[in-house]
């Protein structure tokens, strides 16, 4: 194998390392898990409980606007696919990953209605992979269009 196909499969490796381990977490906030202590930080109160569904919610209906304005360009890689075009419209106008902030925002929620240990260990390492994902899909968008740069400037977050 090659110095170009090693290098290639390692990342696509990766890639598909990022996606697996995202999706697996996102998994384990529907299992409790007997062998794994669900230990809660402090009570959850009425309030807590109500303010984790209004997050839910609201990350939800991002996350629904994100997939419809993002369309047919829609991919669980970070590599963008190959007939794709730069989403700056919608909800893209406001944030440049509204799909992976929703779904942290959701984990966030999760954990504010159960308040345990458990949830918020899977919301940081959603949040870490996140972070990953997003720094190598941002590569692949400033190689692939010219003025993703300028939307970067214009969209902070």
């Amino acid at each position: 194998m090659g110095k170009f196909k090693l290098k290639t499969f390692l990342k696509t490796a990766y890639e598909m390392f990022l996606v697996f381990i995202q999706f697996f977490i996102i998994s384990l906030h529907f299992f409790q898990w007997e062998f794994i202590p669900q230990k809660q930080i402090i009570q959850v109160s009425p309030f807590s409980y109500s303010l984790g569904v209004f997050i839910i919610i609201i990350a939800s209906l991002i996350l629904l606007f994100a997939i419809k304005d993002l369309g047919k360009n829609l991919s669980p890689l970070p590599r963008p696919i190959n007939n794709s075009n730069l989403v700056t419209t919608g909800i893209y106008r406001l944030t440049r990953h509204p799909i992976y902030y929703s779904l942290i925002f959701i984990s966030f929620g999760v954990f504010i209605t159960k308040l345990s240990i458990y949830y918020l260990f899977l919301s940081i390492s959603l949040c870490l992979i996140i972070k990953f994902k997003i720094a190598l899909e941002e590569q692949y968008l400033k190689n692939k269009f010219k003025n993703y740069l300028l939307y970067k400037k214009e969209v902070k977050y």
